[in-house]
């Protein structure tokens, strides 16, 4: 075959019905996967950027020992083309006309901050507020709004930091990264690095914390973690976007958010292309059998198929990347308005693998397999019968199939309870299917013709058995896979956001003398605000498991941070809403001994119910045994802890301070100043910017989710419209049968109407359940969430299934309704 035969033999195959539906189905699938794959590349990226100015920088290395870190850490981290600054954060005594006042105290260097802004207002009362990219310069000191009334001062006075008076040019409105950190009190002050030596306040022994920024590309602060890790000691922490517990939570669930999302686009474009394709390689038993007649060997059938489909492949990743990357822009130009700041477009091309594989893999894994199977069969066997429709012949593509599809979603997600919540629910679903066939079948045998639309639509399902039952697979598992994003959509990402509700937590109260926790309490009471729980809290560091030094009875040569520091301790009655036991049980009222302890950091220590660990609390020292493991929404707002004990427990003779949060609103936060004079050493720790910080990230992570959302819905449609128009011929000369035999239109629409009607009320119903099977494990598993019926869901996706189906079927009626029966009967034959 010469050139030209072998273009015109292209054309003719893309002129073929079959082939334009494979190839729109490759198109969507990979259009479909690849603006997913794309927009939540860009989305992690962005999550990245904005969550890293948290930090004020990439990356921090904080060294709580007092100590400047050697220099040449410093000069290795510049030489890898990294950015570095410095920051030296110490409590002291502050003092102006009215007195002193406690602070806490934040030196920056030039360069700070190398990621973020920093809010800022220069009048006093109601000046306008401005983002700067630096901090004071030396000889300059800005301070919390609050010491202004506390210590009775204007901008432009002097400021005592110690020893060093200094001048007060700004309001400190916002810091980058003012983290969370209970061991640093409010208000804060921000002067320049080069002023500390002068003040006298950092002195040998002081308690000090310095902290050094690194920002540039992944790669280079990787390869330079990788340099530095060998030289870190206990004191020293290298810290991440992904490390604090607060932020960390909800950056790992947004990821698996998108993980979900993704997942379900890979296995709707595989059902996408399995469908098109497979109906492409059944069609093509005549053509084989014509070239067997014409002495075409198998091998070279092989090879002509195989030409095809690799053509077609191309053809399809070239047109969905032509609708992807327009898709991409657009939805990037969304989330910039969504976001309310502009957003620098990221294309990053390893994304686009998971399309490509997509499209390629379902094809030659769904399309090649029977023909594979036809091209052995003998000429007379295949224009004589159909091969390849009997089960067991078909058994090897089954497997070929489920192969790639696991395979798909294994590479695209990369997690095992993610892949086994979604194959789980479709194996489980197509079980059912199976068994509701047969019975489906069984009760259709008994139906009689007639001219009743009823009749006529049992007959046609019965008529079509083969047909209808993979339709109603296809049509289930699709509806499933919407269905499971769509449960994700109203529930997980809801019970996402009513972790923070409006008034969540945004003060938290530290250093609450025992003595003095009623008239706190009461305090805020008498002003509108009352106080969430009140804990106790002992500083504590955990030394010992089973006997052994904890650090040498942890096999695993990983970094615990909860063992490089003290943690706060706490007693407690109750389990607070939010936690959760996974293992063991709580306390009793009669207990005096064990620990509850966190569940991540469990895991990490490889502790089981029964290990007994050793705290050391100033000189004393307390053995517990571990009576439970629980869950904790770091992401709460409130307060939390790693270890808790019994009230009548280890901590009952140690000396404690109490910490709570409550909500304040912005108009009520003059009542600070009040607080502060009347509760001089209770610290007061404003969050409202974590919470902000959080809520942008769920903002983020909804839009993302409703345009995935949208994107799946209508590759659903499309995987719908494919299956409908399988059977296009057979129908349509059915409907041609039936009008000229003297049936009315009217009775020809409803009754197929009613057809696929009850298909779409059978496949939603059984999808919809086998979606709530596959949303029970992923709350369970992955998004730590209860799980609950979803009603509304199960009773109206059923419905608007039945509906569309409806509508496909009256669309494959529309020509047997307005072309003659003889001449439609003639172009059909």
């Amino acid at each position: 075959m010469n050139a030209a035969q072998k273009l015109m033999s292209v054309r003719r195959d893309f002129r073929e019905r079959d082939v334009r539906v494979v190839l729109v189905a490759l198109i969507i699938a990979v259009a479909t996967v690849a603006t997913i794959a794309l927009f939540a590349s860009q989305l992690q990226r962005t999550l990245v950027s904005s969550a890293s100015s948290f930090l004020a920088a990439d990356r921090q290395l904080e060294a709580e020992n007092g100590r400047p870190v050697p220099p040449e850490w410093l000069e290795e981290a510049r030489s890898r083309g990294l950015e570095t600054g410095q920051m030296i954060e110490f409590s002291t005594m502050i003092s102006g006309p009215e007195g002193f006042e406690l602070a806490s105290v934040k030196a920056v260097s030039d360069e700070y901050p190398l990621v973020g802004e920093v809010e800022i207002q220069q009048q006093a009362s109601d000046g306008a507020r401005e983002m700067v990219a630096s901090g004071p310069a030396p000889g300059e000191v800005w301070i919390n709004p609050r010491l202004l009334r506390l210590l009775n001062l204007e901008i432009g006075d002097s400021l005592e930091v110690g020893n060093l008076p200094l001048k007060v040019t700004r309001l400190l409105i916002r810091e980058p990264d003012g983290g969370f950190r209970l061991s640093s009190l409010a208000p804060r002050v921000m002067m320049h690095v080069d002023d500390v030596a002068a003040t006298g306040a950092v002195q040998e022994g002081s308690r000090v914390e310095y902290i050094y920024l690194f920002a540039g590309a992944e790669d280079a602060l990787d390869g330079y973690y990788q340099w530095l890790e060998p030289k870190l000691g206990p004191s020293h922490e290298w810290e991440g976007v992904r490390e604090g517990e607060t932020l960390s939570r909800s950056f790992d669930r947004a990821e698996r958010f998108l993980l979900l999302g993704g997942s379900l686009a890979v296995l709707l474009a595989a059902v996408a292309v399995a469908v098109a394709s497979r109906q492409y390689a059944l069609a093509q038993r005549d053509t084989v059998a014509l070239l067997k007649t014409l002495g075409l060997q198998g091998r070279g059938i092989g090879r002509l198929y195989l030409r095809r489909l690799a053509l077609w492949g191309i053809a399809g990743i070239v047109g969905g990347l032509l609708v992807a990357l327009p898709l991409f822009r657009v939805l990037v130009a969304l989330l910039s308005e969504a976001l309310e700041r502009p957003v620098e477009v990221y294309l990053d091309p390893s994304a686009l693998l998971p399309a490509l594989l997509t499209a390629v893999v379902s094809l030659f894994a769904f399309a090649y397999p029977p023909i594979r199977r036809l091209r052995r069969v003998p000429a007379m066997r295949v224009l004589r019968a159909q091969p390849g429709e009997t089960g067991r012949a078909a058994l090897p593509d089954l497997f070929i199939a489920l192969l790639a599809i696991f395979g798909l979603v294994w590479l695209y997600a990369g997690e095992l309870v993610l892949v086994g919540a979604l194959l789980g629910g479709l194996a489980l679903l197509l079980g059912v299917l199976g068994l509701f066939g047969l019975v489906l079948m069984a009760v259709l045998r008994r139906v009689n013709g007639g001219g009743n639309a009823w009749r006529l639509a049992f007959v046609g399902l019965y008529r079509h058995r083969q047909a209808s039952l993979a339709q109603l697979a296809v049509f289930a598992m699709t509806i499933m896979l919407a269905a499971t994003l769509i449960l994700v959509r109203t529930s997980l990402l809801s019970d996402w956001q009513t972790q923070l509700p409006e008034d969540a937590p945004n003060h938290f109260l530290i250093n609450i003398a025992p003595d003095a926790v009623e008239q706190v309490d009461a305090f805020w009471a008498d002003r509108g605000a009352p106080l969430e729980n009140l804990y106790p809290m002992v500083r504590g560091r955990m030394t010992e498991l089973n006997g052994q030094p904890v650090k040498e009875a942890v096999s695993k040569d990983e970094r615990i941070n909860a063992l490089n520091r003290e943690l706060n301790l706490t007693w407690m009655e109750q389990l607070p809403e939010d936690n959760e036991i996974v293992r063991g049980r709580w306390f009793d009222a009669s207990d005096t001994e064990g620990v509850s302890v966190e569940a991540d950091l469990a895991e990490r220590l490889g502790l089981e119910l029964g290990d007994r660990l050793t705290f050391t609390i100033g000189s004393a020292e307390i053995t517990e045994p571990v009576v439970s493991i629980r869950t904790v929404q770091w992401d709460s707002m409130k307060p939390n802890f790693y270890v808790v004990f019994p009230p009548e427990g280890g901590l009952v003779n140690m000396p404690a301070t109490w910490i709570t949060s409550f909500y304040l609103p912005e108009q009520k936060k003059f009542a600070l100043n009040d607080f502060s004079r009347e509760f001089p050493t209770v610290s007061v720790l404003e969050i409202d910017h974590i919470i902000g910080r959080i809520q942008d990230i769920v903002q983020q992570v909804t839009q993302a989710i409703e345009t995935i959302l949208a994107l799946i819905l209508a590759a659903a449609l499309v995987v719908m419209a494919a299956v409908v128009s399988a059977t296009l011929r057979d129908r349509q000369r059915e409907g041609a049968l039936i009008r000229t035999l003297g049936g009315r239109q009217s009775l020809l629409v409803r009754s197929t109407m009613l057809e696929f009607a009850l298909l779409g009320l059978i496949a939603g119903v059984l999808g919809v359940l086998a979606a709530e099977a596959a949303v029970y494990v992923l709350q369970a598993r992955m998004f730590d969430g209860s799980f609950r019926w979803h009603w509304q869901v199960i009773l109206t996706l059923p419905l608007v299934s039945a509906l569309l189906l409806a509508l496909f079927g009256r669309w494959q009626l529309r020509t047997v309704l307005t072309v003659s029966p003889m001449l439609l009967l003639r172009r059909l034959e």
